[in-house]
């Protein structure tokens, strides 16, 4: 099943198969902590739900209750790799504090059939042996701090109601590697794009990227893109540049609240069937019923 929103997705597969055969004793509201657009992963995403049993059974307890929800979720392509309890004041989408996208980019592959399966859908694969880094890292640097990206958000049934101006805190571009990289016999590059901010408009890192690879490959030059920013207005964003779903990875969602400190800590690079979140977490108020976050990881095909 293919849903326009990955959360939707999310949430039917949680609530309608893994969560219900848990059999509990109230409705279950599924909330998820980041919307991503249909073929977008996540190497990393938090959710909570609440979750009651029948009053002669205890709560279960964080690694059961893991156990249980990957064994209800059957072959789908996610996998939850923490649980947690927390307070009843919890809300996985609205107390994260920020969120960090990685973007994956392949280098002179001529056909994406050459690419290694494990990164096959898994990355943008781009034809050009080279990119000139350091005119995409002037343009990233213009994008950081408060700004109106109007230009950088696709028009959605929301973008009336949202305001359009973001805080980035980190635009960075980095080499990268394969996921198999350690046993793929041919020279190959790819590089990582970083945005962190506390949110993100419909779109915006898609269309940020888009224009930083155009920089790249001298397609846009940075006045143009500059051009592109200070115009608010999406409808000035340049046809078929923003950069295909496949690419984006949701990698990290951190919280800081009262009393709370939760930090996920971002995956080290390791083939697909060996994903898993390293995450810490420190409660000093009392838990209370059984309010639980769950970390998960999933891959959209």
């Amino acid at each position: 099943m293919r849903c326009a929103d990955n959360m939707h997705n999310l949430e039917f597969h949680f609530k309608s198969d893994a969560i219900r055969r848990l059999r509990p004793n109230n409705p279950v509201s599924l909330s998820v902590s980041s919307r991503t657009d249909s073929g977008v992963h996540a190497l990393s995403n938090s959710a909570h739900f609440d979750l009651q049993r029948m009053k002669d059974k205890p709560p279960f307890t964080e690694d059961v209750l893991v156990e249980a929800l990957n064994y209800h979720l059957g072959t789908e392509q996610i996998r939850v790799t923490r649980a947690y309890r927390v307070p009843d004041n919890f809300h996985a989408r609205y107390r994260a504090q920020s969120r960090t996208y990685i973007y994956r980019i392949a280098l002179g592959f001529s056909h994406h059939s050459l690419l290694p399966l494990t990164d096959c859908e898994l990355c943008w694969n781009l034809s050009n042996t080279e990119l000139d880094v350091e005119a995409m890292r002037e343009a990233a640097a213009m994008l950081v701090g408060t700004h109106d990206f109007s230009s950088f958000r696709a028009i959605s049934t929301d973008t009336p109601f949202k305001s359009p101006v973001k805080t980035l805190d980190v635009v960075d571009i980095q080499p990268g590697s394969s996921f198999a990289s350690a046993h793929f016999h041919r020279e190959f590059s790819f590089w990582e794009l970083k945005f962190q901010s506390r949110s993100f408009l419909y779109k915006q890192v898609r269309r940020m990227t888009g224009a930083l690879v155009a920089v790249g490959q001298r397609r846009l030059s940075v006045p143009q893109l500059r051009d592109i920013m200070e115009a608010r207005d999406s409808l000035i964003y340049p046809k078929h540049l923003a950069a295909p779903a496949h690419g984006l990875f949701l990698a990290r969602v951190d919280y800081r609240e009262e009393g709370e400190q939760v930090r996920q800590n971002r995956l080290s690079k390791a083939p697909t069937s060996q994903l898993s979140s390293n995450a810490e977490i420190l409660f000093v108020s009392p838990w209370q019923e059984m309010y639980s976050r769950i970390d998960f990881a999933s891959l959209r095909q």
